[in-house]
């Protein structure tokens, strides 16, 4: 059975990772380790002691405290330190890898990280809840049956608002980072491999302060069977949405991802004839992926796989990053500045 360490104790490795393992472990049986779940954030921000949960203050500690050959390593530092984070794991012996999306935040981290992989032999996986979701394989079926006939077009909206995160860490320098590997993953799951027709990135702006690149992304693929897709992603938006529209030959289909882990439920509308089906189901994603992910580790295998699908993710995020920085002006927003009212 296998021991957890979670490395990065800020939003995704304390607030997501940490509950959803403590249900995880005693919902599979014969897959977790009778062990608290062991912590080190090398950020060094305040210990948070709970149940379950051991904090070590280093890394060396925790493989003191743990058998690197029977541990999966939980990886959600920020991108622009994770390869950083990911040899010093690699050198305390640890092999079995978790990383948080995106695998990488640029190329040359991409290399690196894939480097030390093939040097080490670590089996590394990606969080991707999205890629797990029921809602997604419910998706994969429509568009593979063509009982709606053929996909013309698919868009993917992501908005949430993130202004306070944004504004007090500099975790993530690009809106890029933030949703839309979830999006893009899915659209290369669903429609494959894809080439980058365009891309926009806008500044978050709260009164005077502005915070480069975190306002929002859009871009624009086309996949490799002529089909077009987009992503619009909007960090400042009033409310929640992770939507996915397809537009096929004889009707429309309209999915919604739960937009958080205190309500996981799915909604998935189908239009045919001018007539609209709804249905509303239990879509736990990130719970399917985590243990999705500790099975395959368990049977000896890379964890959750598709390694290459969040490679050419990363790759495309990277070329619209670029692409989007050589915009001679930021992007048109539909909500381009919020004005901040009291302190």
């Amino acid at each position: 059975m296998l021991y957890t360490l979670i490395v990065g104790l800020g939003r995704s490795g304390l607030g997501l990772h940490v509950p959803v393992l403590s249900r995880a472990r005693s919902q599979v049986l014969g897959t977790f380790a009778d062990h608290p779940i062991v912590g080190v954030d090398p950020g060094n921000t305040a210990r948070a002691e709970q149940r379950d949960l051991l904090i070590a203050d280093s890394l060396r500690r925790a493989r003191d405290l743990l058998d690197p050959a029977r541990t999966v390593v939980h990886l959600c530092t920020p991108p622009a330190v994770r390869a950083e984070v990911l040899r010093e794991v690699a050198a305390l012996g640890f092999s079995r890898i978790l990383m948080e999306k995106p695998l990488a935040g640029d190329l040359d981290t991409l290399r690196c990280v894939l480097r030390l992989a093939r040097e080490q032999e670590l089996r590394l996986s990606v969080v991707a809840p999205w890629l797990h979701s029921t809602l997604t394989r419910r998706l994969v079926h429509l568009v593979g049956n063509r009982g709606l006939g053929a996909v013309r077009a698919v868009s993917v909206t992501q908005h949430k608002p993130r202004f306070r995160r944004s504004l007090s860490t500099s975790s993530h320098t690009s809106a890029f980072d933030v949703e839309a590997p979830h999006a893009v993953g899915l659209l290369l799951r669903l429609l494959g491999d894809a080439q980058l027709r365009g891309a926009h990135c806008a500044d978050l702006r709260v009164g005077p302060t502005t915070v480069p690149d975190m306002g929002g992304a859009h871009l624009e693929l086309l996949h490799t069977g002529g089909i077009r897709s987009t992503v619009l992603s909007d960090l400042s938006a009033p409310v929640r949405q992770r939507r996915i529209v397809l537009g096929m030959d004889d009707g429309s289909v309209v999915g919604h991802y739960a937009v958080g882990q205190d309500d996981d439920f799915a909604q998935l509308e189908i239009t045919r004839d001018g007539r609209t089906t709804r249905e509303v189901f239990r879509d736990d994603s990130l719970t399917a992926c985590l243990t999705h992910a500790y099975r395959g580790y368990a049977e000896g295998g890379d964890g959750a796989g598709d390694l290459g699908l969040h490679v050419r993710t990363v790759e495309l995020l990277d070329e619209a990053k670029r692409l989007a920085a050589l915009s001679p002006t930021r992007a048109p927003h539909p909500r381009k500045e919020a004005l901040s009212h009291g302190r």
